[in-house]
């Protein structure tokens, strides 16, 4: 077959063609009329076929009747004894797919060739044949393709062996009957026949547990001779180790001496494969870890770039959680950074940033500082990181790495590399309080050459936080002010809001702020002008200077307490009048959700119907129907409302969710019901509460449901009294009780008797969570620093084993019920600490932020430090309370 892509002329580098170029389906298929020759061209048929299939491999569609009519032609050409024109016919026969009624044409060609003499034919008809038909004309070929898999011919065998592999997919009864044939395949002293015989066979008892662990204790005896089928005994080897390992508390690893025995295979790739496995292990000692780290570090001197590379990349990955165990390797890594593959040298790099000591980071800056400008901006973002990294584990080495960071940061390069880098300096200026002067005159050089918009909007707003908090602020304005003059509008405006800030944070500015303020209310663009305007009037820019006040300077730094969509929203439903716009009527739920989940298929939604047009939020929803209620109108406004709790299951005969509705003193249940039977009627619908288990509750109201028809979503509600301002939590059993009329079928009417029935539901549980609502803030530090430090509190907690620090962190947003800020909730791979930010409002709209500071060790133990602030100190003790009780 041709090469797609050929040098057309070696003196003229730079142009490149196609053999397929400019070729057109029509023309294509006026050519395969070529098929029906009496004298089959077997050359110029190939070149058709071969012109066909790249049509359908670049996507190009055929009709139904084109198809049906290259098929037919295609068929034709069976007549040749060709061996390559009968192999291009085979993938022409596979590509297009016939239909049932088509395939029966081409059915006794193939079982022809599947019982050929001719080998190659046998394999290739073997691979059509199952790719072509159904289950009725496989059970008919069942006997030759059982024989093919223990045929003596390799390619034959290995044919039938791939087939069954898909089968397996389409029709798994029928290949589960092969297992005693596949079982002799893996006996097999062909190398590629025990590959695919190890992996069809290891598929039909994959979901046997016991099964595979019978396969693979029989198979580490030693009978496996294929380098490919060691690896994939390798691969299962480490599976049952992985689920073996929960049930094994004590004593050595199951398995762990074949993993080891591996390790000198002569075969490079299983020696690979073995030392990978041992180091992905769960819990993976440094004892264990050490043979598999040795034969790598042989690997790093190999000739061969992808061993170099393969053993790089698995040491990197040990070294996050393992750095000691990779610093031995570290002298070999230093001779891979001028290794020609640039893969490999960056790998390199940003493994011995991360095993490296604080003495060596001066040598390898140095080596890296050549290094950078002969690779990709892709690689050059993964060194940034890795820098990053080591600057927060040696804060004493900031000045070489900030420089670095400085002198890369004025190269060339793209948006999203220059983005890492500016992120870098602004994490380490915020970690690293010796580096915030420095790192802030780094970010003002840098803009003044910025052809980013995005990122000069980005460092002048941390300029306008960070700047004024420095020993000499005033060095920052003439950088500031010059975008002003240079700049786009976008930035324009940014530069007047950082200005505003410096004069509302530094009283001994203001007069020159005022002065560069005034000059804007002349500039071209109204977003500019209507910023300096109002920043002069907030600051008292007309008369003389004072001290700024605490709500000009809560209105330029404070964080917006409620999510912007929803202050959209608001704004555009609000009808102008007399009556000012309240910024306190905008809704704090994070995010709107629909009043009804979706259901599991084909159960009826429960609950309220679609949620009301226009911009009403759910919150707005629930306050409607909650004031409609005359029993509840005295409870206030409601708190917060929680997303739908199931208590049925899927497919039953009635399906009910719950809301929670939180008040001050009291908690609402409300109970939305959908009847899913067509012949009953359903009357005095209520759901008993028993509140028992639930000591500081006690019911106060409820309001049944009269009537409950065949799929008309209902509510019915049940309304407790609590402590005042109290996170009171409980279990809850609920019983549905109603009366049951049967509807006549014919005419739709209930009969006039009914039966009185009871249907059991789940139990629903009052949580801590659920007296906390996420509200998120803009600025995670400035909200935090405005919150008194004499209010926060700080312990430490221990969490117990843990699979990793995502299910850690994950656990405690959920036991708060707070909003993640930052994307702090995301936990790097195999990190083995992490910070995450939580924002809330706690009953009574309190503010309250919380910083979570997770370790975990080589035993999977993780440890946690809570710090919380609050408007209220004893909210931030309730909060430590909730986690010390969960």
């Amino acid at each position: 077959m041709a090469q797609p892509l050929v040098k057309k002329d070696d003196d003229r580098d730079d142009e490149e063609y196609s053999p397929f170029l400019g070729i057109e389906k029509g023309a294509v298929l006026q050519e395969a009329r070529v098929f029906n020759d009496p004298q089959l061209d077997a050359r110029r048929c190939s070149q058709v076929i071969t012109k066909l299939l790249y049509l359908l491999n670049q996507g190009e569609t055929f009709t139904k009747i084109e198809a049906t009519e290259v098929f037919f032609s295609v068929t034709k050409l069976f007549q040749s004894r060709d061996i390559g024109l009968r192999r291009m016919v085979y993938l022409m026969i596979k590509e297009l797919s016939p239909s049932a009624d088509e395939v029966i044409i081409v059915t006794s060609s193939l079982m022809k060739d599947m019982n050929s003499k001719t080998d190659m034919y046998r394999a290739n008809a073997i691979r059509v044949l199952c790719r072509i038909t159904d289950g009725t004309l496989l059970t008919q070929i069942e006997r030759y393709l059982k024989q093919a898999i223990v045929d003596k011919n390799p390619v034959v065998a290995s044919a039938a062996l791939v087939s069954g592999i898909h089968l397996l997919q389409t029709n798994p009864e029928i290949v589960k009957r092969w297992s005693n044939e596949v079982q002799e395949a893996v006996q097999s002293r062909a190398a590629l026949v025990q590959f695919h015989a190890l992996a069809l066979l290891h598929q039909i008892r994959q979901n046997d547990r016991l099964a595979v662990s019978k396969l693979v204790t029989s198979l580490t005896r030693g009978s496996v001779r294929s380098p490919l089928a060691q690896c994939l005994l390798i691969r299962y080897t480490s599976q049952v180790i992985r689920e073996s390992a929960s049930n094994t508390q004590t004593g050595d690893r199951p398995f762990y001496d074949f993993l080891e025995g591996c390790l000198r295979h002569k075969a490079e790739m299983v020696i690979f494969e073995a030392a990978r496995a041992i180091t992905e292990l769960n819990g993976v000692t440094t004892r264990e870890l050490t043979p598999a780290i040795t034969v790598l570090q042989l690997f790093l001197s190999s000739s061969k770039p992808v061993l170099r590379f393969a053993a790089v990349r698995t040491l990197n990955k040990v070294a996050m959680t393992h750095p000691m165990a990779v610093t031995n390797c570290n002298i070999d890594m230093e001779s891979l950074i001028s290794d020609q593959n640039r893969s490999i040298a960056t790998l390199a790099i940003t493994t011995l940033l991360k095993t490296g000591n604080e003495s060596s980071v001066d040598r390898l800056m140095k080596q890296i500082t050549n290094f950078m400008s002969d690779i990709a901006d892709e690689f050059k973002i993964v060194v940034v990181e890795a820098i990053r990294s080591l600057c927060l584990k040696f804060p004493l080495k900031y000045r070489s790495l900030m420089n670095f960071l400085s002198n890369i940061l004025r190269e060339e390069g793209g948006f999203e590399y220059k983005k890492a880098i500016v992120d870098s300096i602004v994490i380490l200026i915020r970690d690293i309080p010796d580096a915030k002067e420095g790192g802030l005159l780094h970010l003002c050089e840098f803009i003044e050459d910025c052809e980013f918009t995005y990122l000069s909007t980005q460092i002048l707003h941390f300029l306008g936080i960070e700047g004024p908090k420095t020993s000499d602020p005033s060095k920052y304005i003439r950088y500031i002010y010059n975008r002003v003059h240079l700049e786009n509008a976008t930035v324009r405006a940014s530069a007047v809001s950082t200005l505003a800030k410096f004069g509302a944070m530094v009283d001994s500015l203001k007069p020159r702020i005022f002065v560069l303020l005034r000059r804007c209310l002349y500039d071209s663009d109204d977003e500019v002008r209507d910023r300096a305007t109002l920043y002069l009037n907030t600051l008292g820019g007309e008369g003389e200077v004072v001290e700024t006040d605490k709500d000009a300077k809560e209105f330029l730094f404070g964080s917006l307490d409620v999510p912007l969509v929803n202050l959209e929203t608001s704004l555009k439903a609000y009808v102008p009048s007399e009556e000012p716009f309240d910024i306190h009527s905008v809704p704090k739920e994070v995010k709107t959700q629909p009043l009804v989940e979706k259901k599991a298929p084909g159960k009826k939604p429960a609950g309220l119907g679609a949620p009301p047009s226009g911009p009403a939020t759910t919150v707005d929803a629930y306050e409607r129907l909650l004031s409609s209620v005359p029993e509840f109108s005295n409870f206030g406004k409601v708190f917060k409302s929680s997303a739908p709790v199931e208590l049925t299951e899927a497919e039953t005969e009635y399906a009910v969710n719950v809301v929670k509705h939180i008040f001050d003193r009291h908690v609402v249940f409300q109970y939305n019901c959908t009847n899913t039977i067509p012949e009953q009627l359903l009357e005095n619908v209520i759901v008993i509460v028993d509140a028992s288990d639930a000591e500081e509750f006690s019911e106060v109201a409820s309001k049944p449901l009269r009537s409950l028809p065949y799929d008309s979503p209902g509510q019915t509600f049940v309304a407790f009294e609590k402590p005042e301002g109290v996170p009171a939590v409980g279990k809850f059993s609920n019983m549905l009780r109603f009366i049951v009329r049967e509807v006549d079928p014919s005419t739709g009417e209930p009969e006039d008797d009914g039966v009185e029935d009871e249907y059991q539901l789940e139990d629903l549980e009052v949580v801590s969570a659920d007296y906390v609502l996420k509200v998120g803030v803009s600025n995670f530090r400035n909200a935090w620093e405005s919150m008194d430090p004499d209010d926060e509190k700080v312990d430490e907690y221990g969490l117990g084993p843990r699979e990793n620090l995502t299910e850690a962190v994950n656990a405690v947003i959920s036991l708060l019920g707070m909003q993640p800020c930052e994307g702090t909730e995301v936990v790097p791979s195999n990190s083995r600490s992490h910070t995450c930010l939580l924002s809330g409002v706690y009953i009574g709209n309190v503010k309250v932020l919380v910083r979570l500071q997770f370790g975990i060790d080589s035993q999977k133990e993780v440890a946690m430090k809570l710090a919380v602030r609050s408007d209220d100190v004893a909210v931030s003790e309730a909060i430590h309370d909730i986690v010390a009780s969960g």
